[in-house]
């Protein structure tokens, strides 16, 4: 499974061709997060874009926050917020993508490179 995060789902959206091409060309089952979804809601315009978004985000199987998830976060928090700025939406990410032994695609590996066991594409 490859987990797309926000950024690409923003650069997909945008009509990014290299993005569109790159998602385009994977094999692996495609999901996204909840965190991902409430990422772009929250970044919509009007609800002309919500509901846009909202089509878009359906194409996708959505992994919801659950407590297992949950869990991992804290301690992922706990671990790297003050020695690499973890913030709360990325772990949730990395915490789910672990969890599901899944690859995360993201513009951002900066974010996420240090978190033993993550596998970027």
């Amino acid at each position: 499974m490859i987990v797309l995060d926000t950024n690409i789902l923003i650069e997909i959206l945008k009509g990014d061709s290299v993005t569109v091409e790159k998602v385009e060309s994977l094999t692996e089952h495609l999901s996204i997060l909840s965190i991902s979804v409430m990422e772009l809601y929250y970044g919509a315009l009007n609800k002309a874009e919500l509901n846009k978004l909202e089509k878009f985000v359906f194409l996708f199987d959505i992994i919801h926050i659950d407590e297992t998830i949950s869990r991992m976060a804290v301690k992922l928090s706990k671990r790297y917020a003050k020695s690499h700025t973890l913030d709360i939406p990325d772990s949730l990410i990395a915490s789910t993508a672990l969890l599901n032994d899944a690859k995360l695609l993201t513009y951002n590996k900066k974010d996420f490179k240090y978190i033993e066991g993550m596998k970027l594409l």
